[in-house]
């Protein structure tokens, strides 16, 4: 068994494997896009959005047990990628068309065209600087965070609409929505910094203030889930421009300091 673990055609052999828990969460995130996709075809755009922030979350899982069970692939990490484009990037695209973007015409489809021709930008880039990019930050907001915020806005609005908070329509909000939609698609080919969240260490000891943190967030969540959970992803698609010009204006105070 060791020499079979140093062994390099033993290694590649169990790359090129199928494994079956880590695939399986990958199936099922590829379901929910899939299912968001029929839902929005029937008007159902709330289970629609609900769907997709299902898939976020399974999107998420996959990866990591494949890395706590030692069954990464290559299979595994190209299924992930196909899964992806169709939940974050085809499915997110055509809730936003159906939902308002249909009624702008022409400029309704070019902004889903946009947003989906991103989504495949991103993870193609993504896929081609793994190990070249740091992992604490994406180039670029990442593809579940782009269709969080797009679907989080229209399932905000229909829970509003159905609460009787706000009268306007999908069709009063169809620019607003373009926007929306188009800035999601290019701040997934942008190079904004956006924050990956893949240096927090699970196993550490935290202090017991994260512990009350994280039971607040929960409440939050659960007493609005789509207008906390869009005003979340909100936030962290302005955060990587944010850093981004810190950056910048940091930068350029160092240049003046050294001149001066």
């Amino acid at each position: 068994p060791a020499a079979a673990a140093t062994d390099p055609q033993a290694r590649k052999r169990r790359g090129r494997g199928i494994y079956i828990l880590p695939n399986a969460f990958t199936t099922a995130a590829l379901f929910a896009g899939f299912f968001a996709t029929v839902q929005a075809m029937n008007d159902r755009f709330d289970i629609a959005a609900i769907a997709i922030f299902m898939a976020a979350i399974l999107d998420s899982l996959d990866g990591r047990v494949a890395r706590l069970t030692n069954t990464q692939s290559a299979f595994g990490e190209q299924y992930d990628s196909l899964s992806d484009m169709v939940s974050f990037g085809v499915a997110p695209a055509l809730i936003m068309y159906e939902w308002s973007l249909r009624t702008l015409g022409k400029w309704g489809w070019i902004a889903a065209f946009v947003y989906c021709a991103g989504a495949a930008l991103r993870l193609a880039r993504f896929n081609t600087n793994i190990g070249v990019v740091d992992k604490k930050f994406f180039q670029g907001m990442p593809s579940p965070a782009a269709a969080a915020l797009v679907v989080g806005f229209v399932w905000t609005v229909t829970d509003l609409r159905e609460t009787s908070w706000i009268s306007a329509t999908a069709t009063d909000l169809s620019w607003l929505a373009w926007v929306l939609t188009v800035y999601a698609g290019l701040s997934m080919v942008s190079n904004a910094p956006f924050y990956s969240f893949k240096d927090l260490n699970l196993r550490r000891s935290v202090p017991f203030i994260f512990a009350i943190g994280l039971v607040l967030v929960f409440v939050l969540v659960s007493v609005d889930p789509p207008l906390v959970l869009f005003g979340l992803f909100a936030l962290y698609g302005l955060s990587g421009y944010g850093l981004w010009l810190w950056r910048w204006w940091r930068r350029r105070s160092a240049r003046q300091e050294g001149v001066e």
